[in-house]
């Protein structure tokens, strides 16, 4: 049955390869190794390798078994492993694979029974998926999460550590006939240190990046693959920092060679100019939003605005402009919520684009608070819009910026 098992295990290996050469040479990265039913019911990964039940791969077709190492890769690839934080292990869990298993049926691959499938989560991380996850909930992964215990080590790094390139050239499916702790320096899986978290948090993103461009190559990396490593693979910035960076930009400060009066001399030398940034607010008051929310993003832009001269106008929209908007802060005045904001309706933006139009005013920046759900202008206005989006919904033009 051994080599049944094994010559399985390749043949998928190599399907994957061949067919979806993204998860192929991510897959390629994983050591397998055989382990008793006590410590595998099914298959799982420590990251460092893959672990499985030879019994369950048994029962797998060979698409299926596809599929289960395809999910343990892309755990890896992910980083599931390092983006726990705060997280409740078993809600965690159940959101992370909520997200890959979507992944790999939209990529055509046949599940086994027992896998997480809910609808309405397509296309989302599982930092999204798991305000969703009840704490109660009784459903189980198909797969062992070896890397994550909540009974860890405090850090040990002692055992096996992060594999290199060479030492993953010695493992795969031919090292499948050890009792499992061959290829873990008789240890088996355990839990990652934080040193170890680190070190292959790291490697992990090397790996996606190179199997991700080797696909794009052979023309064979799917277009939502394609978006997720995009998304992963872009600078992480906080919010807030990308905010003041926007709005420093558009700044007018500027120096300035103009002439200056004859009694200054007649020496040009540059003066710093610096004009007042007139910077328009939105918030979207439709009921996707809450009160915390809409206070905690307009006290950022008001700490930004002091530090940059602008005078900030708030309105307020649903799917129409609040009546009791506009209202503006000058640069030295301390804001303050007003307590007329009133919405919780439907949600269109281009009322406040048009109100703009109607006063014939062309502010520096428009900056937006919204869910991005609604309707949209048809045309992109001259001047600069920012969107704050709290969700995964897309805006047809102007900078996205996403909040959670």
């Amino acid at each position: 049955m051994t080599d049944e098992i094994e010559t399985k295990l390749s043949a998928a290996r190599t399907r994957l390869i061949l067919d979806r050469p993204f998860l192929g040479a991510l897959v390629l990265r994983l050591p397998m190794t055989a382990t008793k039913p006590e410590r595998c019911k099914t298959i799982g990964t420590d990251v460092r390798a893959l672990y499985y039940n030879p019994e369950y791969i048994r029962n797998l077709s060979l698409e299926q078994t596809q599929f289960v190492l395809a999910h343990e890769a892309l755990h890896c690839a992910l980083s599931h492993f390092a983006r726990r934080q705060h997280r409740v292990k078993h809600r965690w869990d159940i959101a992370c694979d909520l997200a890959i298993n979507p992944l790999l049926i939209k990529d055509g691959l046949k599940p086994p029974p027992g896998v997480l499938l809910k609808s309405g989560f397509e296309g989302m991380m599982a930092e999204e998926i798991y305000p969703f996850i009840e704490d109660d909930m009784q459903d189980e992964t198909h797969d062992e999460h070896f890397y994550d215990q909540e009974n860890r080590s405090s850090g040990s790094s002692s055992g096996s550590q992060p594999l290199d390139h060479d030492q993953e050239q010695g493992g795969g499916a031919g090292a499948a006939g050890s009792d499992g702790d061959s290829q873990s320096g008789g240890e088996g899986p355990r839990p990652l240190s934080e040193t170890e978290q680190e070190q292959l948090a790291v490697q992990w993103r090397q790996r996606l990046a190179g199997a991700a461009q080797q696909a794009m190559q052979t023309g064979k990396l799917g277009a939502a693959m394609a978006r997720l490593v995009e998304h992963l693979l872009q600078p992480q910035l906080p919010w807030r920092m990308l905010l003041a960076r926007y709005m420093t930009a558009v700044a007018r400060d500027d120096y300035s060679y103009q002439r200056p009066s004859r009694r200054e001399g007649d020496a040009l030398l540059p003066t710093l100019k610096s004009t007042q940034v007139d910077v328009i607010v939105v918030l979207d008051t439709s009921g996707s939003i809450n009160d915390t929310e809409m206070r905690e993003f307009v006290s950022e832009i008001d700490a930004i605005k002091g530090q940059m001269r602008a005078r900030l106008t708030l309105h307020a929209c649903d799917a129409t402009l609040c009546e009791h908007g506009p209202w503006v802060f000058e640069p030295w005045e301390e804001f303050s919520m007003p307590g007329n904001v009133y919405g919780r309706g439907g949600t269109r933006f281009t009322p406040p684009f048009e109100w703009l139009q109607r006063e014939g005013r062309q502010p520096d920046l428009l900056v937006y608070f919204t869910d991005a759900e609604g309707e949209f202008p048809k045309g992109e206005p001259d001047y600069p819009v920012l969107w704050l989006v709290k969700g995964r919904a897309k805006v047809p033009w102007g900078q996205r910026i996403q909040l959670n």
